[in-house]
């Protein structure tokens, strides 16, 4: 069964709904203004549901409903004097917008993992070169134990933040998730969750580039 069509069809039978009432309101300016009303906002609860759900729905909608949220503005992050401020995605987690050499990457933000991780994609992009350790890595994920590669990354860099010479972890059993970990948190001067908000303040802020004062 699709996901979309199965899950969610209550939605579209609102949607549906909502659709002949205002054709049938035409004729009523009253009945439609309240109506134009509603569609508007059952429109904007349903972009909203879709962001937030996005995980959950067909694969080949994932890439259109992330850059829903960058336009929506749902997920963002923006330089507040030293500090940078990210505020909680509809998915519940913290992603930042970070440079790795000479291209750009949406991360995940845990704290729950002790070392800044790359997928090999990523990784390859940056030209970021990986080694075997001497002693095989084996980390525990959500879905099993995976072996991955060693390297450094240069230079990364957010808002007011830079970070050099950073380790970090290589998989292909990653997917497409690179993730800050604690190895990139504990660099900082204080990190720290207010409401739906994570403020990275750093020991040495940097000068913002134009495009990281508010970036999606």
């Amino acid at each position: 069964m699709n996901p979309v069509s199965g899950a969610h069809a209550p939605l579209y039978l609102l949607l549906a709904g909502l659709i002949v009432a205002a054709l049938i309101a035409r004729r009523v300016p009253l009945v439609r203004l309240v109506t134009t009303l509603a569609i508007w906002a059952a429109l904007g609860g349903l972009a909203v549901f879709l962001v937030g759900e996005r995980g959950r729905i067909d694969p080949y909608l994932g890439p259109y409903i992330d850059r829903a949220a960058g336009l929506l503005h749902l997920d963002r992050q923006t330089v507040a004097g030293k500090e940078v401020r990210i505020r909680m995605a509809p998915d519940g987690h913290f992603w930042v917008r970070a440079r790795i050499g000479g291209i750009e990457r949406r991360m995940l933000v845990d704290s729950g993992a002790t070392v800044t991780a790359l997928s090999s994609e990523s990784a390859a992009a940056a030209g970021i070169a990986v080694d075997d350790p001497a002693f095989p890595i084996v980390l525990r994920t959500a879905n099993g134990s995976v072996s991955a590669q060693t390297g450094t990354i240069d230079e990364l860099r957010f808002g007011t933040i830079t970070a050099r010479r950073l380790a970090v972890v290589v998989s292909p059993a990653f997917g497409d998730t690179d993730v800050l970990g604690m190895n990139f948190l504990s660099r900082l001067k204080s990190w720290r969750v207010e409401g739906s908000t994570l403020i990275l303040e750093p020991h040495h802020p940097q000068p913002a580039q134009a495009d990281d004062r508010s970036t999606g």
